[in-house]
């Protein structure tokens, strides 16, 4: 019996990044809340995603930019960077970074620290351009599924048209 698509496409590791952006933490990211966009632009929402991780894990540059800010803004440490266009946030975090410093992808920007509400070992990783919050997800993901032929026996990554493979009509 051929394995169930949704059970191959499991299977499958995610998309270490899409080239310019790269995830903020090593591996593994858990999303352990997903991004909410508001409604309007002071409605209730998640402006960002949190990405469980150890207190003390060190969190990297998402992408090559400028710090604009790295310090305590309303009692909790982040740092935020710009990236021509496109502003990224990581919180609570302790910097090593300075303001106006340029940092590069995968560059060591802080360290988390623990005490994010409603995680307390949790990196909340935001971004925005202009004033729209945007799913950080999509800048180390193309948000599209990729749907591999199943073939003879369930195997998986098989060229399309092979001997045995399952019909689209066949696999509802």
């Amino acid at each position: 019996m051929p394995i169930p698509l949704l059970v191959a496409l499991l299977l499958l590791p995610p998309p270490a990044s899409t080239g310019r952006y790269g995830w903020p933490l090593a591996p593994p990211h858990p999303v352990v809340r997903a991004f909410t966009p508001p409604a309007t632009p002071y409605g209730p929402g998640h402006r960002g995603v949190d990405l469980g991780a150890p207190v003390g894990a060190q969190v990297q540059a998402a992408g090559d930019g400028v710090v604009v800010f790295a310090g305590v803004l309303a009692d909790r440490e982040l740092v935020s960077l710009d990236h021509g266009g496109l502003r990224t946030t990581y919180e609570p975090v302790s910097p090593v970074v300075a303001v106006r410093q340029r940092v590069h992808r995968g560059e060591v920007i802080g360290t988390l620290v623990g005490g994010h509400p409603g995680c307390l070992s949790c990196l909340h990783w935001g971004a925005r351009r202009g004033h729209e919050y945007v799913n950080p997800l999509r800048l180390v993901s193309s948000g599209r599924a990729r749907l591999l032929p199943l073939t003879r026996l369930g195997a998986v990554g098989s060229t399309p048209g092979g001997s045995g493979g399952v019909s689209p009509r066949s696999a509802r």
